[in-house]
C-alpha cells in the first residue's frame, strides 16, 4: 500500500558529515554505510593499491590523496528509516561546495579529532551550520589513540561553538587504555575490542561480568567520570538539540567501527526529518510543506563525468514536498523549461540506480546536457522558487589559457562546465580573450588542471592575474552603465552574465566604493 508523502518524508533523514581534513570523515561515511547495511567492507583511505577507494570518493584526485574534494550523496535504509548521507569536503578550499551541499542537509555530523579538538575547518564549516540553524551530532573519533582529556573536549565545544555539550556515552580511558564506552542512560557499559569483528553486547555496570573488561580502578575512574559529567552538563534535551543550542556527543574510532552503530541509532532518534521550506510562489513568500502534493525541489550541485566513458552531467536535486515518480514532467522556475525525468538516479557514490519514486528529503540525480544549473527550483507548476544559492567572493585570480591554441574553442566549454558545477568561478572580462578563473584555494587549481586533463584532453597553465579581488556589481542602471565605461578594463562577465568588477587590491575595492556609493560592491551572489 502506498503511503502518503507526508508519512514516507517522516522517516527521512538527510544529514550531512563535517569536519577538518584528517579528522576521519571519509572513514566515519563508510563505516555508517557498513552499520546501515548498505555495504559488506568498508575501504580504508589509506589502503594499498586498489583498495585505497573509498565508496565515496571516486574523482581520480580523491583516491589518489585520500581526500575528498567534491561532495556525494548516498542513500540507505536502514531500521525503518531512509538514510540520505552528504559527504561534503573536509578540504578549506572547498568550502563553497560544502556551504551548497549544506543548503540540502537537516542536520549535520560534526567528526572531532579526539587528540586535535575543535580545528580552524571545523569552525568555519560550523559557523555555516549556524547561520543555517542546522542541528549538530558530535562525534568525537579515534579515541583508540592518545586523546585530549574529555572535559577539556567538551570544554572546548562549549567555549568556542557556545554550544551545550550533552554526553549520551562516556570513554573508559584512551589510547591503549581505551576499553569502550559508558551508556550514561542505561548505565551500562560497551566493550571495546580492537579485534572483534561484531558488535559486542552492552553490559550493565553492576554485573559480575564487568570485570572481564575493565579492572577495579579502570572501572572507578570511568563511573567517577560519567557521574561527573551527568552532574556538570546539562542533560540531553531533543528540543534545544533542535533549535541548534544544544549538541548530542558520541565516543568512538570509525576505523575500528567502534560507536558508530551508536551514532546512527542517535541519528534516527533525534535528527530531524524534512521540514517545511521557505519560498517564493509568483513573488509571493509562501512556505512548501513535506507533505504537499506538488512536487518541488532545487539543485544544490552539478557533477559531471562521474562516469568518464559516458561523459555524463548529472544535478543533484533535494526534493521538498510531494511524491515524484519516474518519468514525471517538472518545470523549471527561471526558464520555465519543463524537462522529463525519464532516468532519475539514487546514488551510492559512483554506484546508482533507477529512483521510481522519491520523497521530500531525497537527493536524486537527474541526468541533463546543460539544462539544470545549480540554484535551480523544480516544481510541477514551475511557478516555485526556492532561495537560490550563494557564490562567494574568490581569494585567488588566475588566467588560464590552453598550450595547443586550436582547442581554444575546447577550453570554454570546459571551464564553463566546471563553472557550473561550482569546481571554479569563470570570469570573462570585456577586454582581452583569456578567462579569468576564481578559487578559495590553490588545491581547486590542481583539481581543474586535473580535471581538465582527464576529462576534456586539455593541457592547461594558469597563470599570474593582474586581479587580486572580484565583486558582483549592482544598483542603479545609470549608475552602474557610468561605472562600468569608466572602468571598462577592469569589467567581466561571470557565468550568468552577471556584471563583476576585478579589482588589481583590496585598496582599490575600498577606493571605488567611496567614489561611487550609490554601487553595491557584492561578496556574494545569489545562483539561480
Amino acid at each position: 500500500m502506498p503511503t502518503s508523502p507526508a508519512a514516507e518524508a517522516a522517516r527521512r533523514r538527510t544529514f550531512a558529515i563535517i569536519s577538518h581534513p584528517d579528522a576521519g570523515k571519509t572513514t566515519l561515511t563508510e563505516h555508517l554505510l557498513l552499520a546501515g547495511g548498505a555495504i559488506r567492507a568498508a575501504g580504508a583511505v589509506r589502503a594499498r593499491g586498489e583498495q585505497r577507494r573509498t565508496t565515496s570518493d571516486w574523482m581520480k584526485i580523491e583516491r589518489e590523496r585520500g581526500i575528498s574534494v567534491s561532495a556525494s550523496a548516498m542513500t540507505f535504509d536502514h531500521d525503518g528509516l531512509m538514510y540520505n548521507l552528504l559527504d561534503t569536503p573536509g578540504h578549506e578550499d572547498f568550502s563553497e561546495d560544502t556551504y551548497r551541499t549544506l543548503t540540502a542537509a537537516d542536520a549535520a555530523v560534526m567528526v572531532l579529532d579526539a587528540a586535535k579538538g575543535i580545528e580552524p575547518q571545523t569552525l568555519k564549516l560550523f559557523e555555516v551550520c549556524r547561520l543555517r540553524d542546522i542541528p549538530i551530532v558530535t562525534f568525537i573519533n579515534k579515541m583508540d589513540r592518545e586523546a585530549q582529556d574529555p572535559f577539556a573536549l567538551l570544554d572546548e565545544i562549549a567555549t568556542k561553538l557556545a554550544l551545550d555539550p550533552a554526553p549520551l556515552y562516556w570513554p573508559a580511558g584512551s589510547g591503549s587504555r581505551f576499553k569502550g564506552v559508558i551508556d550514561v542512560r542505561t548505565e551500562k557499559f560497551l566493550p571495546y575490542d580492537r579485534y572483534a569483528t561484531e558488535r559486542a553486547a552492552p553490559i550493565a555496570l553492576n554485573s559480575n561480568a564487568i570485570v572481564q573488561h575493565l579492572d577495579p580502578e579502570e572501572l572507578a575512574e570511568a563511573e567517577e567520570g560519567a557521574m561527573l559529567v551527568q552532574e556538570a552538563a546539562k542533560p540531553f534535551d531533543p528540543e534545544s538539540f533542535l533549535e541548534g543550542h544544544m549538541t548530542p556527543v558520541f565516543f568512538g574510532s570509525a576505523l575500528r567501527h567502534f560507536g558508530v552503530a551508536e551514532l546512527l541509532e542517535g541519528l534516527g532518534a533525534y535528527a530531524p526529518p524534512p521540514k517545511p521550506v521557505a519560498a517564493r510562489r509568483n513573488g509571493q513568500d509562501t512556505h512548501v510543506a513535506p507533505g504537499d502534493p506538488e512536487v518541488s525541489g532545487f539543485v544544490f550541485k552539478v557533477q559531471a563525468n562521474i562516469d568518464p566513458g559516458h561523459r555524463d552531467r548529472i544535478a543533484f536535486l533535494r526534493l521538498t514536498s510531494g511524491r515524484f515518480s519516474r518519468g514525471m514532467k517538472l518545470k523549471v522556475e527561471n526558464t520555465g523549461k519543463q524537462i522529463s525525468v525519464n532516468s532519475p538516479v539514487l546514488f551510492f557514490a559512483s554506484e546508482r540506480e533507477l529512483a521510481e519514486e522519491a520523497y521530500a528529503g531525497d537527493v536524486i540525480g537527474i541526468p541533463n546536457h546543460g539544462v539544470l544549473r545549480v540554484g535551480d527550483s523544480l516544481s510541477e507548476s514551475g511557478n516555485l522558487r526556492f532561495a537560490g544559492l550563494p557564490n562567494f567572493a574568490p581569494e585567488i585570480l588566475r588566467r588560464v589559457r590552453v598550450k595547443d591554441p586550436l582547442k581554444a574553442k575546447h577550453l570554454k566549454k570546459a571551464l564553463e562546465g566546471l563553472a557550473e558545477e561550482g569546481v571554479t568561478q569563470l570570469f570573462r572580462p570585456e577586454i582581452g580573450s583569456d578567462f579569468v578563473v576564481g578559487a578559495v584555494g590553490q588545491l581547486q587549481f590542481e583539481v581543474m588542471a586535473d580535471r581538465l586533463g582527464g576529462e576534456y584532453g586539455l593541457d592547461v597553465i594558469f597563470e599570474a592575474s593582474p586581479y587580486a579581488e572580484a565583486r558582483w556589481i549592482a544598483g542603479d542602471r545609470a549608475e552602474l552603465e557610468e561605472f562600468a565605461s569608466t572602468h571598462r578594463s577592469a569589467m567581466a562577465l561571470d557565468i550568468d552574465k552577471a556584471p563583476v568588477f576585478l579589482a588589481k587590491s583590496a585598496w582599490e575595492v575600498g577606493y571605488v566604493t567611496e567614489r561611487y556609493p550609490k554601487v553595491a560592491f557584492e561578496r556574494a551572489k545569489e545562483r539561480a
